[in-house]
């Protein structure tokens, strides 16, 4: 096979502030896989959460290039399996591999992902958009600027239930709200309650992922149901959230690509869990490859490109929280070139 990396800083249409920090540029990198003349495209993206940047990324995948490059290519599963032990610290590097593999091997066979798979999008989840941290009056402007039927309002300030409070008076979209790890037990428990009044849908993350008897106590309490993010990076931190969230928010980038998130799909499922996936705050190649577990999932939230005021490819594309399959083998994804 023949490995192209291409790297990218995308602005994003306004600052995205969540809990811990904020952002105008969004750093990804885009790997292709090129076999007999077929490419295949997948994404990862720049972090500092998990301390992972684009120059690092693109070291740590040129460290395997020979090995990469003379691999004898037959399904993604076993290239993945093969590819772990490599990667077995760099999952967010392994991630664009995995996903520019699946797209080579749906288009060998000339098919879109969620029909190699016999998957029925016909009752597919809509997606969330984030509205980002800022004054009340700004997350009021961003919301209307951007009518949605389900929004994700990031939270962790001291005006939580104030800016929810406003928020609905402009809209009867569900609302969905990601705290990530700002608050304590009895903030979240407390916020719960309030919270559910306000019809929101279920909180992401709401502490930190270490505290995992807080989160005990949360989940014996909350009236909410609880979705885990940050607690929940890999397939083996699957079984370690049954018990302490009602569901898990699986993220391509973090979990190491698609082939991973397919068994912890499975997995959460075995243990009565809802299933979720989220953004990265990728564009269009990762958003394509997500777009693929649809039929799979209970909620996702996969408005990277909407966050974005670029993109480098095309793909799937979103109306109104609908989203729509490019006419293309593979994710769909094409570079713009």
């Amino acid at each position: 096979m023949e490995l192209h990396l291409y790297p990218y800083e995308l602005k994003f249409r306004h600052t995205f502030t969540i809990s811990r920090k904020s952002k105008d540029k969004q750093p990804i990198l885009v790997a292709e896989l090129i076999s007999n003349g077929i490419s295949g495209l997948g994404e990862t993206v720049d972090n500092s959460y998990y301390n992972m940047t684009v120059p690092a990324l693109m070291d740590a995948i040129n460290a395997h290039r020979s090995f990469i490059e003379q691999y004898q290519f037959t399904t993604p599963e076993q290239f993945w399996s093969d590819c772990y032990p490599l990667f077995a610290g760099n999952m967010f590097a392994l991630c664009a591999l995995d996903i520019a593999a699946w797209d080579l091997y749906g288009k060998q066979r000339g098919l879109p992902l969620y029909q190699l798979w016999g998957l029925d999008i016909s009752k597919n989840p809509m997606t969330d958009y984030t509205i980002g941290i800022d004054t009340i009056e700004n997350m009021v402007r961003k919301l209307k600027d951007f009518p949605w039927p389900i929004y994700k309002i990031k939270l962790g300030t001291k005006e939580d239930i104030a800016i929810i409070t406003e928020l609905r008076k402009h809209t009867n979209a569900i609302f969905r709200v990601d705290a990530n790890c700002a608050w304590g037990v009895d903030e979240t428990i407390r916020n719960a309650a309030a919270l559910k009044g306000l019809g929101v849908e279920f909180i992401e993350q709401p502490m930190a992922a270490a505290d995992t008897a807080g989160m005990k106590k949360v989940f014996e309490h909350s009236v909410l149901p609880l979705i885990a993010d940050e607690s929940c990076i890999e397939a083996t931190d699957v079984i370690r959230c049954h018990g302490l969230f009602h569901g898990i928010n699986i993220k391509l980038v973090k979990c190491g690509g698609i082939t991973p998130a397919l068994n912890m799909i499975e997995e959460a499922r075995s243990l009565g869990m809802k299933v979720m996936t989220g953004s990265m705050n990728e564009d269009t190649v990762g958003a394509s490859a997500v777009a693929h577990l649809l039929p799979l999932l209970d909620y996702v939230d996969m408005d990277g490109p909407l966050l974005l005021a670029e993109d480098t490819a095309t793909g799937i594309r979103m109306e109104n929280g609908r989203i729509f399959y490019a006419d293309r083998p593979g994710t769909g994804a094409l570079l713009k070139r």
